[in-house]
Parts: structure tokens; C-alpha cells; sequence
């Protein structure tokens, strides 16, 4: 069943980030979800969407305690998954900090957490004169992974308290929203796409992510390659477009909630927890309700862009595939190949182990996800197998 990040805040401890590192260790500080090993936690009792599905044996389970942080995108799955994974592994404690995908990478590459969530994969071209892959092969002592795990489709969540049916956006008319060139609800750029559609002389108020965000770099990815004549920014991190920033995806959220007029970019599992209206989405084949499968869709048309177990994928954003939905994202587990600490690679591995199996992946769709398309699964089972 769904569980929103509500509730499963009253059936999964939270405790401070513990002092572990990527592959060795310092100190680490932030809200975090957790499945411990002691009796206080209590989302064994409570809320499991899964009784044990995944791949992870009991025997199996990790030994030492792990942390990790970032992509709030997948918060509402791993969140689960953890609480599942503690139902399964008594003795096993995860804890992951929900801060953003920069701030995860910025933290597993510092060495405060065993393995970071990232919405964009370790970048491979210099910044600022550092490469975090380079980065990242430096922390852990051996190569850093990118791991898809998570498929979380890209809602265009608005709030529109007059207008029932869902509307449709084209890519020219989001860049031009989120541009701040289009200002009113009833724009005649929104109404040539919403025919028959009665639009409020409504203004428009866009919010988006102020911290550096992953949903942000996939929503920016996807109008630069959609809109290429409207939207020209180089995609980032960092929001190039107006609005009002808000902190995290529970920023952005709630802040259309509260506003009626409000548009914004969250992960669909964000939209629903919030109960905001979504948009079709018509990139050329025809407006596109956004489902697990058309979301799936586009997935399976992607490209492993990595080599061996290194599963970084690329994404067509420009799909005009009938039934595709095109603004997707895939959150990452980065981890090291080999941890310096066999116990903490260990961990990692039966974590992830669970994170994969079919039971699990199966049921991320309730919670507004898509699962993995069969064949990425697979290859992400075998480089989680091969984590030492």
C-alpha cells in the first residue's frame, strides 16, 4: 500500500546522520530515515508495502551499519524500502538523508556518507578544474558506480482550483512558463493546446528548486532538448529560469498547494503525496497522461551511456514516441566498487540486493513511481552483485 512521507515519519526512526564515510570516516549531521538494529525503531509494526519482496536472504543482511544522502526524488521510495529492508534484516541499520542530489554527491565524495543518491549521474567533464569522477575515485580507493535504482517521472504539478480536466502543455508553451514570457493561465499559447478548455484570467506563479537539485537538471535537460529555441541556459543544478525558489521538493510542493495559480517540477510521488493537479504533456505525438508505464516507456528507449558496471544512462528527452512520457529522471545509487571497509561493502550490497529485487521494484508504481524496465534491472542486479 502508499505511504506518505507523513506517514511513515511515525513508523521509521529518525536519527541523527551517523559518523560513517564512504569508505572510511568522519562526521555527518542532518534529518535522516532510518532502519536500525536496537528496538526503538518501530517500522517493522507499521506500513510495509512489501513483506519481504526483494532479492536479500536473511543471511545475507549486513552487518555494519551504512548511511547515505541526496536525491529527495527518491525519498518516498528508499524511505520504504529501508523500513521494508529492517522487516527483513533486524540486525541492519540504513539511514538516509533526504538533502538534494549536489549535496549527496558533494557528501560521498568528502567521505561523510557509504553511498550517495544522485538524479544525474557523476559528471565526467570538468567544473570549476574538478571531475567528480575523478572525485569520487579518489574517495573511495577504487571506481565510483553509478547504479540506477529509481525511476521517478517528473510531474508538472499546478494548482488550478477552477479547471477540473488535467491541461496540456507543449514543450515551447513549459519553456516559455517557466521562462516567466508566459504569465496568465488563459495565454492564448496555452489555450491553442487546451481547446474546449474554459483557462482563468489567472496569474501564473512558478516555483522552483533553490538548493541544487537533480529534478532540476533532468526538468532543465529536458526543455533544453525539447524547446531548444526558447530555452537556451545551459541544464544544471542550479534554476536559470523565474520564479520564486523554495528549499526541496517539499518547498516546491506545498507551495503550489497553497497557491492557486501556482506551477512547478517535482517528481510524481511528491504530486501525489500532495494531491496537485498534473499535466499532459504533448512533445508531438499527442498529449500524454503521465502513468507508470508511459513513464516506463520512455525508460526502456534509453541507452547505458557507461561502460561495465558503471550504469550511467542517456535519456531521450526529445522522444516523440507515442505513449512515452518524456520528462523522466533516474536516481542513481552511486557507490564504490570496492570499499575500503569489506563490512560496509557488504552492507551496501545487501541493501541494494533488496533495493533491486522484483517484489520491490513491482510495487514502486503505488507509491508514483515506475519500476525499472526489465533489462536495465537486470544489469543493475549484476553490478550490485559485484560491489565488494
Amino acid at each position: 500500500m502508499k505511504i506518505t512521507r507523513s506517514g511513515r515519519a511515525a513508523s521509521v526512526a529518525l536519527v541523527a546522520a551517523l559518523a560513517l564515510t564512504a569508505c572510511g570516516s568522519d562526521n555527518n549531521s542532518g534529518s535522516s530515515s532510518s532502519a536500525g538494529g536496537d528496538s526503538s525503531s518501530s517500522s517493522s509494526a507499521a506500513g510495509s508495502s512489501s513483506s519481504g519482496g526483494g532479492d536479500s536472504t536473511a543471511d545475507e543482511c549486513g552487518t555494519t551499519s551504512i548511511t547515505a544522502e541526496g536525491s529527495t526524488a527518491q525519498g518516498n521510495a528508499i524511505d520504504q524500502v529501508i523500513s521494508d529492508y529492517k522487516d527483513k534484516c533486524s540486525s541492519a541499520t540504513v539511514t538516509y538523508n533526504g538533502t538534494g542530489s549536489g549535496a549527496g554527491i558533494k557528501q560521498f565524495i568528502a567521505k561523510q556518507v557509504n553511498f550517495a543518491g544522485s538524479d544525474s549521474a557523476l559528471k565526467t567533464k570538468p567544473k570549476d578544474g574538478k571531475i567528480e569522477t575523478d572525485e569520487a575515485k579518489t574517495a573511495c580507493g577504487s571506481e565510483a558506480w553509478n547504479i540506477p535504482m529509481v525511476t521517478g517521472p517528473i510531474a508538472v504539478s499546478y494548482n488550478l482550483k477552477d479547471v477540473k480536466d488535467p491541461i496540456t502543455l507543449t514543450p515551447a508553451v513549459l519553456a516559455d512558463i517557466f521562462n516567466g514570457k508566459i504569465t496568465k493561465w488563459n495565454d492564448p499559447a496555452i489555450a491553442a493546446v487546451n481547446k474546449g478548455v474554459t483557462l482563468p484570467a489567472k496569474d501564473i506563479k512558478v516555483f522552483f528548486r533553490s538548493d541544487e537539485s537533480g529534478t532540476t537538471e533532468n526538468f532543465t535537460k529536458y526543455l533544453a532538448a525539447s524547446a531548444k529555441d526558447k530555452w537556451t541556459a545551459e541544464p544544471g543544478k542550479k534554476w536559470t529560469g523565474k520564479g520564486e525558489g523554495k528549499a526541496k521538493t517539499a518547498g516546491v510542493t506545498s507551495s503550489v498547494k497553497s497557491t492557486d495559480g501556482g506551477i512547478t517540477y517535482a517528481e510524481w510521488s511528491a504530486a501525489k503525496d500532495n494531491e496537485l493537479q498534473v499535466a499532459k504533456i504533448d512533445n508531438g505525438a499527442g498529449a500524454v497522461e503521465l502513468t507508470g508505464a508511459s513513464a516506463s516507456k520512455a525508460i526502456s528507449a534509453a541507452k547505458i551511456d557507461g561502460t561495465g558496471n558503471d550504469l550511467r544512462l542517456k535519456l531521450d528527452y526529445a522522444t516523440k514516441e507515442a505513449g512515452a512520457y518524456p520528462i523522466v529522471l533516474v536516481t542513481y545509487e552511486v557507490v564504490c566498487s570496492k570499499y575500503k571497509d569489506a563490512e560496509i561493502g557488504k552492507s551496501v550490497k545487501s541493501f541494494l540486493t533488496y533495493f533491486a529485487g522484483d517484489d520491490i521494484q513491482k510495487n514502486l508504481e503505488s507509491q508514483g513511481y515506475a519500476p525499472l524496465p526489465a533489462d536495465i534491472q537486470g544489469k543493475v542486479k549484476t553490478a550490485v552483485n559485484a560491489i565488494q
